[in-house]
Parts: structure tokens; sequence; C-alpha cells
């Protein structure tokens, strides 16, 4: 059936135009190009054999994220007795201080955790993946070209992220009250090193929300809570939470050992769950 059609007797002749459709999609299954397959032997076809091994490329926008609070909460929070409220730890920074907003005890930190903990994970927006720096020292033997030789190496800089929050802003409620789980901010008195410091697990998801590649830091704290820009001008944008975290070092979790870690098997990582996590179906993790 033609797109357009016209006509007009002109005496004893009828004359009609028109336009036919288009039919370049007829018997497309039957079109000898769908059987052809890519020529290596060029730099496009190298490009999509290189692009079909690797299963795609990954995306910055396909990550989960995992955020421990300090692993001794537990083991702090049965230093106190809870019923009476009586301070019963021996350690000279605790005595005569009774769990505040100004200073939140241990079991306070617990309970928050489990409430707040997948919303935060959820709740992530950006995050940045950290690096790893060798640090070298120029070596010159005689009147020779120097040499850089690696002495040591670290991990420079801070984990960068941004969490959305919700109308309460308990995510920003969070991150204050861990880190006066750091320091009093009455006495202004910093607390053990080990009270505060958690860890934190980046996991690089594939189109099927499936772990390709993950890393975990640790001890983890967050040194920055940044500021909140309000604007009557912003009236349809989510507020966001701006935090950087201190951490000593991080390692793969496909091969990596350090620092009493072990080397964790991704596979035996549950991805079907981190799927879900992104996806907000389960109601923990």
């Amino acid at each position: 059936m033609a797109i357009f059609r016209a006509g007009k007797r002109v005496g004893p002749f009828d004359i009609r135009v028109g336009f036919p459709r288009d039919k370049s999609l007829d018997n497309v299954d039957r079109d000898p190009r769908l059987k052809q397959y890519a020529n290596t032997e060029n730099t496009i076809g190298r490009f999509r054999a290189a692009m079909a091994k690797a299963e795609g490329y990954a995306r910055p926008a396909r990550f989960a994220v995992k955020l421990f609070l300090p692993a001794n909460l537990a083991k702090l929070a049965n230093l106190k007795d809870q019923n009476n409220m009586v301070d019963t730890d021996s350690r000279g920074q605790f005595s005569n201080m009774q769990p505040s907003a100004m200073n939140p005890d241990h079991a306070t930190m617990q309970d928050l955790a489990s409430q707040m903990g997948q919303q935060v994970n959820l709740h992530c927006d950006s995050i940045s993946m950290p690096g790893h720096d060798l640090q070298s020292q120029s070596v010159q033997y005689g009147s020779a070209p120097a040499r850089d030789m690696v002495q040591s190496h670290d991990y420079a800089g801070n984990i960068s992220a941004s969490f959305y929050l919700d109308s309460h802003l308990r995510e920003r409620h969070l991150f204050e009250m861990w880190q006066k789980m750091a320091v009093n901010t009455s006495t202004h008195k910093a607390n053990y090193y080990d009270d505060y410091i958690g860890s934190l697990e980046i996991f690089q998801l594939d189109g099927n929300n499936q772990i390709t590649y993950g890393i975990k830091a640790t001890e983890v704290y967050p040194t920055t809570i940044g500021g909140i820009e309000y604007s009557y001008g912003n009236e349809n944008q989510i507020a966001k939470q701006s935090v950087g975290f201190a951490y000593r070092q991080w390692w793969n979790l496909t091969a990596d050992t350090i620092a009493d870690y072990k080397g964790l098997d991704i596979l035996s990582i549950d991805t079907d769950k981190i799927g879900k996590l992104l996806l907000g179906k389960v109601t923990g993790l």
C-alpha cells in the first residue's frame, strides 16, 4: 500500500501517481548482513571483538556501597550499665560522661546503625574509588642519569562521597554522631582510635547487578562533613550531604591480603543480594 496516492482524469486517460512505502525492513531475518561475522583483521573488527570478549564496559552509575560503623561498638557498649546509667568504663576519658547528643554512647550508635545502615547505603549518590601511590626517591650513581627508585607506598587522599538526605536529615545526623565518637565536642578531648574506626566497601556492578570488582577500605571514619547549600531556586532538587572519609589503606576483595585481613574470593559474595540492594528490594544487608 502506498503512502500517498493521487489521480486525475485527462480526456480518455486516467493518470495516477503515488509514493510506495519503505520496503527496507521486509524480510529482515533473511538479510545476509546478519550472518556476517566481525572482521578481526581491521581496527574496527578488533575493537568489536575486544568489546564482545570484555562483555561490555564498566559504567560509573553501576555501583553499590556498604558502610560499616566501628566494629567494636558492641564490646564498648557492654562497658556501661545502661539500666542504671552508671559509668563502668575504667578508662579515664569516659569517667563522669553520660550519654547525650553531645556525647553519644556506643549503644546509641548501635541502634542508629541498625536503623539507618541500609538507608545510608542506598542513599549513596556518588563515591570515589580510592587510589594507590608509589613513593620514590631519586638515586644517582656518579654522573649517570638519576633513577627514581620506589622506597615505599601510600594511600593518599580521602574517599569523597555524597548521600541523598531524607526530610529529617538522618544521614547527616548519623555522620555527626560518628564524628562525636572520635572527639567529644563538649570537653574537646579525643577518644581512642579503635573506638571510632569502621570500614567501607565499594563494588562495581555490571548490567545484571552482578559484582565484577570490589575494594574494602579499612580504618575508616568521616573526617569531613560538608555544608548544605539552600536556595529557593532548587525547589525540585534533592538535598545532598557530602562526606570525606579518612582511611588507612584499601585492598582488592578478589585477591589481596593486608594488615591481618585475608583475601576474599569475590565469587563468595552474595551478588544477588547486592543487586537487590541497589534496587531497594531487601530489608537488610
